[in-house]
């Protein structure tokens, strides 16, 4: 007999501001650790190298990681905005994931189920082990998601939730107490192909399959280093991860707004950024924009990287001056690297004189190889609608 039943624990999570929930075991997800096995030795989740087959195996149980769990509340946070847009300032701007407009998911969610947590224990008077998790290697949120009723996998492996669509941030409360597992929903996505058609670098390999190395959510986060010369003219003016797959989405299409102030960006910064301030910003700077928000994870030198590759995108002539300034005196040489590249990217016959200066006063190899390879490479087609 369930320890608490279904009404009692929506309500419960309504009133910790959880809107969404499903239920399921805490048995092991069947086939799971075959699935990410498999992903991790085709290729398809190259540069994250902390994801191992002995981790994806040990994610498969929830079990490994609390050995009294019994049931699993997977819980969803809504995050649409509609009405957010960039000013009409003519000022350039990069894109910024619309998960990452407001506050920092990870402590939003684990606080609510946490409160969600001390709620069920005073419902039922006593203690209860629970561990809250969000976004951890520990337990696939996906898989949790599906099998509890939350949602059903889309084609570009995201969880599609009925009214909300992809739009929705996930966490697990993995609870010591038996709760009645709700059915999982069946897939609908039919023969739509609409987000593997519009994934403007191919990431999305197949219905259902990403390949991580190519998705622009895994380049300007996850990537330390330098983005592949290949991949930067298909970026737009994502700076911090991308949403073109889940905007052509129907389901997501007809979402239905947020009004959670959790999940409303507080400044033009912390949804479409001015290229020219994330070139330039000091270290303090940054901290201080992002401060409790999900951006901090690409760091400065990151996010300053992809503002250079989106300048190059969607720049003109009148940002090559900045660009130059850029690419000769940043502290960062990976940003120097990058917008050398932008300025060629712009305009190379232009620029052609200025960057073989600067590869003869730069004294770090790697960059200086960086510009040597832009001189010598033919310069990419210019592609402004891919923002």
């Amino acid at each position: 007999m369930s320890a608490i039943t279904h009404a009692r624990l929506r309500r419960l999570a309504a009133e910790c501001r959880l809107a969404l929930l499903g239920v399921t075991t805490a048995e092991p997800f069947d086939g799971l650790a075959e699935l990410l096995v498999e992903r991790i030795r085709t290729g398809h989740m190259d540069g994250l190298d902390w994801f191992t087959e002995e981790r994806a195996r040990f994610s498969a149980d929830p079990r490994n990681l609390h050995p009294t769990a019994r049931s699993i509340v997977s819980v969803g946070l809504p995050y649409w905005q509609p009405d957010v847009a960039p000013p009409d300032d003519g000022v350039p701007r990069g894109r910024i994931s619309r998960y990452a407009w407001g506050r920092d998911y990870h402590k939003t969610l684990k606080t609510r189920m946490r409160d969600l947590h001390a709620r069920l224990e005073e419902e039922l008077g006593r203690p209860i082990e629970a561990r809250a998790l969000v976004d951890t290697a520990r337990i696939v949120d996906r898989a949790a998601a599906a099998r509890s009723g939350l949602g059903w996998y889309g084609k570009n492996t995201m969880i599609l939730v009925p009214g909300h669509g992809s739009w929705v941030m996930l966490g697990e409360l993995v609870l010591d107490i038996e709760v009645e597992p709700l059915p999982a929903l069946r897939p609908k996505c039919g023969r739509c192909t609409r987000c593997l058609d519009a994934c403007p670098t191919g990431a999305l390999v197949d219905a259902y399959r990403l390949h991580t190395p190519r998705c622009i959510s895994y380049l300007t986060i996850e990537l330390r280093g330098p983005i592949p010369r290949d991949l930067r003219p298909l970026m737009g003016s994502w700076v911090f991860g991308c949403d073109i797959c889940q905007e052509v989405c129907p389901y997501t299409g007809a979402a239905a707004p947020s009004d959670d102030p959790a999940v409303q960006p507080e400044r033009i910064e912390h949804a479409f950024p001015s290229l020219h301030w994330l070139l330039t910003m000091s270290e303090e700077e940054f901290r201080t924009v992002y401060r409790g928000r999900a951006v901090l994870r690409a760091k400065r030198g990151g996010l300053a990287r992809n503002a250079a590759v989106a300048l190059g995108n969607i720049g003109s002539d009148a940002d090559l001056g900045l660009l130059e300034e850029v690419a000769a005196t940043h502290d960062i040489p990976l940003v120097r690297g990058h917008a050398a590249w932008a300025m060629a990217r712009i305009d190379a016959a232009a620029t052609a004189p200025i960057l073989r200066r600067l590869h003869d006063r730069e004294p770090d190899p790697a960059v200086r190889a960086e510009i040597a390879a832009t001189l010598n490479a033919p310069p990419p087609a210019r592609c402004r609608d891919a923002a």
